[in-house]
């Protein structure tokens, strides 16, 4: 295992929340791994660059009408030269979601962080997802990952619960426990 391991957070926030579900992940990495450099950056202050320097990729973003915030597709098709040289084949990819919608499905998220989990097995990426049994699971799992509802019954901005955010930073040692593992 390389003595460090260099973790990449990509995310986009409208309000907030889903920037400070990017510092838990950040704070669960550190607490499950001394010796790590964790780049956090808003999608759109992210290069190709960036994603080729880190074993660990994790994609953030709020889920809109179903879908991924354009920030974070913007991202992804900027770096599709590296699908076409193989170049992060091998690395390590997760991904969270925050949002509100009405009813209890989440407004999509499920269809949201499939296709972020879709881009990276396209570049035969290895892909965590967030298990069952992981603290925190209960109030801001998915089996794709971590997922923290954010909206109130009228669908407007309601901030994240102390749980929800437990549960980012288990997700967080999670993916470094994995990498650990996967890069010995």
């Amino acid at each position: 295992m390389p003595a460090t391991i260099n973790a990449l957070i990509a995310y986009h926030s409208d309000y907030g929340s889903t920037e400070k579900m990017a510092q838990a992940i950040a704070d669960g990495m550190r607490a499950s791994h001394a010796d790590i450099h964790i780049e956090r950056k808003q999608a759109v202050q992210t290069s190709p660059d960036d994603l080729l320097a880190a074993d660990v990729i994790v994609f953030g973003t709020p889920v809109h009408m179903g879908g991924m915030a354009w920030q974070m597709k913007k991202l992804i098709d900027e770096s599709a030269s590296l699908w076409m040289e193989n170049a992060l084949h091998g690395k390590i990819g997760g991904v969270f979601a925050s949002g509100s919608g009405f009813g209890s499905a989440g407004g999509g998220v499920e269809l949201t962080m499939a296709g972020l989990h879709a881009n990276f097995l396209e570049h035969g990426m290895v892909v965590v997802g967030f298990p069952k049994n992981a603290l925190g699971y209960a109030d801001g799992g998915l089996h794709w990952g971590v997922y923290a509802r954010t909206g109130n019954h009228e669908g407007m901005p309601a901030g994240l619960s102390d749980a929800q955010l437990t549960a980012a930073r288990s997700y967080g040692a999670h993916l470094i426990e994995v990498a650990e593992k996967l890069l010995d």
